[in-house]
């Protein structure tokens, strides 16, 4: 075919595959094929019925298009529903469970099949879902949204193989009377509460995008430092991106009374920000400016929007606050430019965008040796690829904690540097060390979530995981949008006090909203084995056994608890169960 015989569309596709078919194939191959046939042809039906066509259908998928969201969901739905009742009339290990993914996108149709990333994003997106489950792309939730009669979850944004931007994911709620997750008001805080929104790009270039992030990062990095405000942290707040929001929303969805929102135009040497402070119970402007500056006056600039915030708020900084939000961290517009760049590949979290932040940091390093914040960012990047198994060599975990000396001897101030130095002490199993470090880093950023979740997560490690639970329950409430990190950490730390019920709550919600986060399935199968529930925990295992194609990683081999039989028993159990551990 030719390029100018391409046919491309705008379709709602639908995807569906069977939760844990190896195992019921493995179990009762014939038994399996036939339910799979049936309720093959019932979907089918209901697809057509729905104005939809099925394209393919082959081992246990089954991929359909519609022309519309509404039709493509509530079909869905419906499956869901009928697939259900079928399942009752079998005994509980022969159910069998589709997960479904929607996404309205791009696709190429060569005779009668699509293609495109419009396909592959509503692949993945049906992998987040549980089994007899549905979610949604962003995009498709912008169509159906207050058209179907559901309800929707928002899963944050998650980054997906072979798709370069993230992409927000919804799981459709279909039981009568269940609220939407977000409809929960949160209490608001006693100290003046505040969520600071993604400036937008106003530059007219995509390509700008990571500047107009990097100010939004920069804005609620200072917050942080600041004890007497309640500062939302930057994932929650990135949810928002790109999205018309009702600031009344926001405060509802966040807990916060007040939001910050505004604008970033940059065009050669110059710089317009705006920028306007919004009460969310009144709706009412508290200020609104605009900046017209040079460049070279960002940090100047920067410094003015946060002394407007704590003006309006009355909010009172102590001597130590004044001095660390005076200092910068370079007067080179260079590289702090690369920063920003660099800080856009790191928060993929993927393992080839986290050696492109590696790349880009260095050179920070290289124009400005005495930029604290980058050889931070740096040691961040080699601890990353050291805990999540993309490197097997120890060198990585040196790298990272001569890194954040490094960046503690330069700027002490760094709440960055002391929780690096934090994660490197715990992977050398020297508790206290870490524990120190990552107080430290939780006094300096008193507002920031992820340096509660550092030492919420040290303090179960190091034989203290009650403490870890308050600290990790107080970093979500200030990212109430939360990525599956903590879900995965709040359930470890359940599964050391022995609160298996919470442990197995939090880590299936954690493995449903991320099927291949591994330290969520390694920990679910050991507290599903543990309690007894052998076939659950198995099933777990197969799924492990699927998702990891490479070796078992050197740092879960290495798990740093204080107490040695902890982790012994731990491995013990799962290579029991058949991992090659």
């Amino acid at each position: 075919m030719t390029t100018q015989e391409v046919k491309r569309k705008l379709a709602a596709i639908f995807s569906a595959d069977v939760k844990g078919y190896s195992r019921l194939m493995g179990e009762d191959e014939v038994g399996t094929i036939r339910t799979l046939n049936a309720y093959r042809e019932l979907m089918a039906n209901l697809i057509q019925q729905h104005h939809g066509r099925v394209v393919d259908a082959p081992g246990d998928n089954l991929l359909a298009e519609f022309a519309s969201v509404v039709d493509a969901v509530e079909c869905a739905v419906q499956i869901q529903k009928d697939l259900k009742n079928r399942n009752a009339e079998l005994p509980e290990s022969r159910r069998m469970e589709f997960r479904i993914g929607i996404n309205l996108g791009d696709v190429i149709e060569e005779e009668g099949k699509i293609f495109g990333d419009g396909v592959n994003i509503a692949a993945r997106v049906q992998g987040l879902a549980d089994g007899g489950g549905i979610c949604i792309s962003g995009s498709a939730h912008e169509q159906v949204e207050n058209k179907a009669a559901v309800n929707f979850e928002y899963l944050g944004e998650h980054m997906v193989k072979n798709i370069t931007r993230p992409v927000r994911v919804y799981r459709v709620v279909m039981q009568p009377g269940v609220a939407h997750e977000m409809d929960k008001r949160l209490e608001l805080p006693e100290k003046p509460s505040i969520a600071v929104l993604p400036f937008v790009n106003m530059s007219g270039d995509r390509e700008q995008e990571y500047f107009s992030d990097g100010i939004t990062e920069d804005l609620i990095t200072d917050l942080y430092k600041i004890s007497g405000l309640f500062v939302i942290a930057r994932h929650s707040v990135f949810t928002y991106k790109g999205k018309a929001a009702k600031v009344q929303e926001v405060g509802r969805e966040l807990g916060v009374r007040y939001v910050l929102e505004g604008s970033v135009r940059k065009a050669g040497s110059r710089l317009r920000i705006t920028a306007q402070l919004v009460d969310t119970l009144t709706g009412g402007h508290l200020w609104a400016e605009r900046y017209d500056r040079d460049l070279k006056d960002v940090f100047a600039l920067q410094d003015e929007v946060t002394q407007k915030i704590v003006e309006s708020l009355a909010v009172r900084l102590t001597k130590r606050e004044e001095d660390r939000l005076a200092r910068k961290y370079t007067d080179n517009l260079e590289a702090y430019d690369l920063v920003l760049r660099g800080l856009e590949f790191y928060f993929h979290f993927r393992q080839e965008a986290n050696l492109q932040a590696r790349q880009i940091f260095q050179k920070v390093i290289d124009l400005d040796p005495e930029y604290a914040l980058a050889h931070a960012r740096l040691g961040w990047t080699y601890l990353r690829e050291w805990s999540l198994g993309w490197a097997q060599s120890p060198d990585s975990l040196q790298r990272a904690s001569e890194l954040a000396q490094r960046a503690i001897a330069l700027d002490d101030s760094l709440s960055d540097g002391h929780a690096l130095l934090a994660e490197t002490y715990l992977w050398e199993k020297q508790h206290d060390d870490a524990i120190a470090e990552a107080e430290k880093a939780v006094i300096l950023d008193p507002n920031n979530a992820e340096r509660m979740l550092d030492l919420g997560n040290i303090l179960a490690y190091a034989g203290r995981p009650e403490e870890g639970i308050g600290w990790i329950k107080k970093g979500m409430r200030f990212n109430p949008i939360c990525p599956v990190g903590y879900l995965f950490m709040l359930g470890h730390a359940y599964f050391l006090t022995e609160q298996y019920a919470e442990a197995i709550a939090t880590l299936s919600k954690a493995v449903d909203r991320q099927p291949d986060f591994l330290p969520s399935r390694f920990t679910l199968a050991f507290c599903f084995l543990k309690v007894g529930q052998q076939e659950k925990g198995l099933a777990e295992i197969e799924e492990i056994k699927k998702l990891s194609t490479s070796l078992f990683p050197e740092a879960w081999k290495q798990l740093p608890y204080r107490d040695q039989t902890r982790g012994e028993l731990f491995l013990d159990v799962l290579r029991g169960a058949g991992l090659k551990i």
